[in-house]
Parts: structure tokens; sequence; C-alpha cells
């Protein structure tokens, strides 16, 4: 198994560690390019409507605000990023070192803040 592979294999079982998490609908790992890497929807969920449109957009807007710098000297570098929606929300955790992000999609009933300590908990040893 090559590095990258052994990498890809890697993201996809810390994803399929988060969608065991009951209220977590979508886990992935979404490259500098846009591209769903690992991971994916939970099995035997109906997604809503034009669900895998709407991620990408999310995806576009959180790279774009990810790779702004201006405030991290300052404030710090972005540790997530979130959107509450009505019906979901959606969270972005940047992975700098590797220019990748780790993409989810909750339940509204999520606890933000328990989500980012269990993404934190699981990638730990990735980055």
């Amino acid at each position: 198994m090559s590095g990258s592979d052994a990498t890809l294999n890697l993201f996809n079982k810390k994803c399929a560690q988060l969608l065991r998490e009951f209220e977590i609908r979508f886990a992935g790992i979404v490259d500098k390019d846009g591209k769903l890497i690992a991971g994916g929807f939970k099995e035997r969920l109906i997604p809503y409507e034009g669900d895998e449109t709407k991620l990408q957009s999310f995806f576009d807007f959180v790279s774009k605000a990810s790779i702004r710098k201006e405030f991290d000297e300052s404030l710090g570098p972005i540790n997530y990023l979130v959107a509450r929606r009505d019906k979901v929300v959606l969270v972005s955790f940047p992975f700098p070192i590797t220019k990748i992000l780790l993409l989810i999609s909750a339940e509204p009933t999520v606890n933000i803040e328990i989500l980012a300590k269990k993404v934190v908990e699981i990638f730990t040893d990735v980055n």
C-alpha cells in the first residue's frame, strides 16, 4: 500500500468513526480542488434534495474563508467554521499543513463544541 493509499484509508476510517455519531449525516475529506477524497454520507441516510450541491457550495465558501490569513497573527488560525441552517449544521475543519478540509453535515441538534472535541480526538494524529 502506497503512502497516499494508506493516508486515504486512514481518512476513510476516521470519517467512518465520525459517522457512528448519531447526529452526523456526512463526514468527508475534501482536497484543495474541491474533490471528495474520503468519507461521505451515512449509510441508509436519505440526503435532502440537493445536499451534495449544497455541500460543494459550502466547501467553496469555507475554502475561501480558511485560506484568508489576515487575522491569524492577531486572533490565531481558524479552528473550524460553522453554518447553522434550519435543517442541518455544516462544520468545516481546515487541516492547513495538508491543505485539505474535513467537512461535516449534522443534525441541527448537534452540540458544536462537543463535536469539535470529538473531531480533535479522532484526527489529532493525522495532521
